[in-house]
């Protein structure tokens, strides 16, 4: 990768970014509305003594899933635009390399989370009260590298996809599995064994069991640093993929 490129790279992204004010709404303001909706789903909820609250528990994960399930949506119709508009077959004449232009989107929507991170961790700490044992920033930081993989899963889906519709589909086969066996429903120890499997195969399983490391602990653990890897392994596994998935056009 050239560093002078991907720079350049990640500004156009960027700009073309900021005069796209709905995808901003989607990215900055939705998260913020679905965090609001919970509150009041969970707000008179019983907790038992000594125990966090139900809010506390389903938010902490919120605030990992909303940016991931957002940014996979997003960038999949993005980089599938830039295919179908023939706009990625004039980039690809120029010097810019594949990892260039994926690195470049992975940058710049990281940019974009961390926003969407600390506007929705502040709706949540700020206004609902939101309250772990571990640093809020860890909470935001954890919540950006969940969203560069939603990013990173939503452009390796984008190279198989031949319209926005196909595109769209990709939601419920990737994204929705890993959602069930995440942990939020049923914890991972208590699933299936062949569930069980599929839930250790996924990354947004480490992503969450992250989330709620900060959660129960006031200092960073061994587990935590540990899923993050896997994290930090399965995005830059994901751009490579796409990268070498990635057509210049779609017939």
């Amino acid at each position: 990768m050239n560093p002078r490129i991907l720079a350049a790279t990640t500004g156009r992204i960027l700009r073309q970014l900021r005069h796209d004010r709905r995808t901003i709404a989607l990215l900055v303001v939705v998260p913020a509305v679905l965090l609001t909706l919970v509150y009041f789903m969970y707000v008179d909820h019983p907790t038992p003594p000594g125990q966090p609250s139900m809010f506390d528990r389903i938010a902490l994960v919120m605030l990992g899933i909303f940016p991931f399930v957002i940014m996979f949506l997003v960038t999949s119709i993005a980089m599938l635009r830039e295919r179908t508009s023939g706009t990625l077959e004039r980039l690809l004449t120029t010097p810019l390399g594949k990892l260039d232009l994926l690195f470049g989107y992975g940058i710049a929507f990281g940019l974009a989370a961390a926003v969407q991170a600390a506007v929705a961790a502040a709706v949540a700490y700020w206004i609902f009260d939101l309250s772990t044992v571990g640093s809020s920033g860890l909470v935001i930081g954890i919540a950006v590298l969940d969203a560069v993989l939603g990013v990173a899963l939503g452009l390796l889906c984008s190279a198989f996809a031949r319209t926005e519709f196909q595109a769209v589909q990709f939601l419920p086969v990737v994204v929705v599995p890993q959602l069930l066996l995440c942990g939020l429903f049923v914890a991972r120890d208590q699933m299936a064994g062949w569930l069980q499997a599929l839930s250790d195969a996924f990354p947004l399983s480490y992503a969450i069991e992250a989330l709620q490391e900060v959660g129960a602990n006031a200092e960073p653990t061994g587990v935590l640093w540990r899923d993050v890897g896997v994290v930090l392994g399965a995005v830059v596994l994901a751009l490579v993929l796409a990268a070498a998935t990635l057509r210049r056009r779609t017939g």
